[in-house]
């Protein structure tokens, strides 16, 4: 083996200033005991119960390590219930927009399209107008969206119609942007309301 300048300058100095302790004689004995004794205990007991528990301790971790490897696959693919939320908006708008079934009272008067949602929903929905910011009223409609009716106001801004869904929340206030299939969506949470549009 060859040695480099920096191992044999450090060889060297090992050497020259490091100190030697020899063991006490009674170590060598001292270990030979110990490993003695522990042989014999381990061969004493029959082959089958001194990796009785091991293995079945190694198959408990395999199985163990296996249903979180499935678990974490499994939740790391299936789509978020904000994803599949999404996708079902989506597809209520385009639905809607297909049928000509935009609207189920057409009104720009939000004093008209409000008491119309009463006793049709367990909730009143907050309908303004925007038309000032160029987003004026066209009506609302029922849909059913995440296993619950719920109210749909209907904007447009030049020639696209905008839907509104909007429901009660227990929800922290928060925004999300985000696109589906070419749609732009964006869902907020304000004063106990989930709002997507």
């Amino acid at each position: 083996m060859d040695m480099n300048d920096e191992d044999k300058e450090l060889s060297d100095l090992l050497r020259a200033h490091a100190t030697r302790h020899r063991p006490g004689p009674g170590l060598a004995s001292s270990i030979r005991t110990e490993l003695a004794l522990l042989s014999a205990s381990a061969h004493d007991r029959p082959r089958e119960e001194r990796w009785r528990w091991p293995a079945w301790g190694l198959a408990g971790a395999g199985f163990a390590f296996g249903l979180l490897v499935s678990a974490a696959v499994f939740l790391a693919l299936r789509p978020g219930d904000t994803d599949s939320l999404a996708a079902e908006l989506v597809t209520s708008h385009v639905r809607a927009l297909m049928v000509s079934h935009l609207t189920d009272v057409a009104s720009s008067n939000q004093h008209t399209v409000k008491p119309w949602f009463q006793g049709k929903l367990d909730y009143s929905p907050p309908v303004r107008d925007f038309t000032d910011e160029g987003f004026p009223l066209v009506g609302g409609r029922l849909d059913y969206v995440a296993d619950r009716p719920v109210a749909v106001l209907i904007y447009r801004r030049h020639d696209h119609f905008i839907n509104l869904f909007v429901w009660p929340s227990s929800g922290q206030e928060s925004q999300r942007v985000s696109v589906r299939k070419g749609y732009n969506l964006l869902k907020w949470r304000q004063d106990g309301m989930t709002y997507w549009a």
